[in-house]
């Protein structure tokens, strides 16, 4: 198979979107005081790195 730019940035935005949903799922059931936020704020930063990933498909 071969992959090329847009197969790549796909496999990129949905290992990252595994990642922030994993890191946002920590946050919220694992750990109870205050890294529990950090975990979710860096979910949620994965979130937007795999949008603009998204975004890129077919533009790059």
């Amino acid at each position: 198979m071969a992959m090329n730019k847009n197969t790549v940035l796909a496999w990129a935005t949905t290992i990252m979107i595994i990642v922030g949903i994993s890191l946002i799922a920590m946050g919220a059931f694992r750990y109870d005081d205050v890294a529990g936020w950090g975990f979710a704020a860096v979910g949620i930063g994965f979130f937007a790195i795999a949008w603009v990933f998204n975004a890129l498909k077919g533009r790059v």
